[in-house]
Protein backbone atom coordinates (compact mmCIF):
# COMPACT_ATOMS: atom_id res chain seq x y z
CA UNK A 1 0.00 0.00 0.00
CA UNK A 2 1.72 3.23 -1.17
CA UNK A 3 1.61 6.26 1.56
CA UNK A 4 1.36 9.37 -0.75
CA UNK A 5 3.57 12.26 0.50
CA UNK A 6 2.41 16.61 -1.10
CA UNK A 7 5.61 17.80 -2.21
CA UNK A 8 3.91 21.12 -3.44
CA UNK A 9 1.10 21.82 -6.30
CA UNK A 10 1.43 21.12 -9.41
CA UNK A 11 0.71 25.12 -10.36
CA UNK A 12 4.75 25.47 -8.47
CA UNK A 13 6.31 23.83 -11.18
CA UNK A 14 8.11 25.21 -14.32
CA UNK A 15 7.75 22.67 -17.14
CA UNK A 16 10.78 21.40 -18.49
CA UNK A 17 12.37 22.32 -14.83
CA UNK A 18 13.32 20.31 -12.03
CA UNK A 19 13.05 20.91 -8.61
CA UNK A 20 14.41 19.60 -5.71
CA UNK A 21 12.24 17.90 -2.71
CA UNK A 22 12.97 15.43 0.51
CA UNK A 23 10.55 12.69 0.52
CA UNK A 24 12.03 11.54 4.34
CA UNK A 25 15.51 11.51 4.11
CA UNK A 26 16.08 11.13 0.40
CA UNK A 27 16.77 14.26 -1.96
CA UNK A 28 14.39 13.64 -4.88
CA UNK A 29 14.10 15.33 -8.47
CA UNK A 30 10.81 16.27 -9.46
CA UNK A 31 10.24 17.07 -13.42
CA UNK A 32 7.32 18.48 -14.90
CA UNK A 33 7.72 17.24 -18.97
CA UNK A 34 6.50 20.20 -20.88
CA UNK A 35 5.02 18.49 -24.33
CA UNK A 36 3.66 15.54 -22.16
CA UNK A 37 2.45 17.29 -19.13
CA UNK A 38 4.09 14.10 -17.20
CA UNK A 39 5.55 14.44 -13.77
CA UNK A 40 9.16 12.20 -13.20
CA UNK A 41 10.51 11.73 -9.83
CA UNK A 42 14.38 10.46 -9.69
CA UNK A 43 17.07 10.40 -7.23
CA UNK A 44 18.86 13.66 -7.06
CA UNK A 45 21.93 12.42 -6.70
CA UNK A 46 24.17 11.42 -9.58
CA UNK A 47 25.86 7.97 -9.00
CA UNK A 48 28.78 9.44 -12.15
CA UNK A 49 29.49 13.13 -10.46
CA UNK A 50 28.68 12.03 -7.04
CA UNK A 51 26.47 15.23 -6.67
CA UNK A 52 22.87 15.83 -5.41
CA UNK A 53 22.43 18.08 -8.53
CA UNK A 54 20.16 16.09 -11.24
CA UNK A 55 17.43 18.41 -10.19
CA UNK A 56 19.22 21.13 -12.39
CA UNK A 57 19.65 19.19 -15.18
CA UNK A 58 18.23 19.63 -18.82
CA UNK A 59 15.34 17.63 -19.97
CA UNK A 60 15.15 15.92 -23.44
CA UNK A 61 14.59 12.93 -25.41
CA UNK A 62 16.57 10.62 -26.94
CA UNK A 63 15.10 8.13 -29.26
CA UNK A 64 11.50 7.42 -27.30
CA UNK A 65 12.90 7.90 -24.22
CA UNK A 66 12.41 11.09 -21.76
CA UNK A 67 15.83 11.37 -20.27
CA UNK A 68 17.29 13.76 -17.71
CA UNK A 69 21.19 15.00 -18.90
CA UNK A 70 23.26 15.51 -15.51
CA UNK A 71 24.47 19.38 -14.91
CA UNK A 72 28.14 17.79 -14.67
CA UNK A 73 29.74 15.38 -17.25
CA UNK A 74 26.22 14.96 -19.13
CA UNK A 75 25.20 11.57 -19.22
CA UNK A 76 21.14 10.15 -19.46
CA UNK A 77 19.29 9.01 -17.12
CA UNK A 78 15.95 7.29 -18.14
CA UNK A 79 13.26 9.42 -15.88
CA UNK A 80 10.81 6.36 -16.32
CA UNK A 81 13.62 3.45 -15.43
CA UNK A 82 16.17 5.67 -14.11
CA UNK A 83 18.86 3.57 -16.42
CA UNK A 84 21.71 5.30 -17.82
CA UNK A 85 21.93 5.65 -21.38
CA UNK A 86 25.59 6.04 -21.54
CA UNK A 87 26.68 3.13 -19.17
CA UNK A 88 23.52 0.65 -18.38
CA UNK A 89 25.01 -1.26 -15.08
CA UNK A 90 24.55 3.23 -13.41
CA UNK A 91 20.82 3.45 -12.62
CA UNK A 92 18.96 5.80 -10.31
CA UNK A 93 16.26 5.30 -8.42
CA UNK A 94 12.84 6.06 -10.13
CA UNK A 95 9.86 6.98 -7.77
CA UNK A 96 5.96 6.49 -7.77
CA UNK A 97 4.80 10.06 -8.39
CA UNK A 98 1.32 11.76 -9.06
CA UNK A 99 -0.63 14.66 -9.06
CA UNK A 100 -4.00 14.31 -6.85
CA UNK A 101 -6.26 17.34 -6.60
CA UNK A 102 -3.47 19.76 -8.02
CA UNK A 103 -0.95 18.54 -5.60
CA UNK A 104 2.14 16.54 -6.57
CA UNK A 105 2.77 13.93 -4.54
CA UNK A 106 5.57 10.89 -4.46
CA UNK A 107 5.65 7.56 -2.60
CA UNK A 108 8.77 5.36 -1.51
CA UNK A 109 6.87 2.52 -2.10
Amino acid sequence: MSQWQTICEKSDLVKNTGVCALLEDKQVAVFLCGQTDSLYAVDNYDPIGKANVLSRGMIGSIGDKTVIASPLYKQHFCLDSGICLEDENVSITTYPVRCHEGAVQLSLV
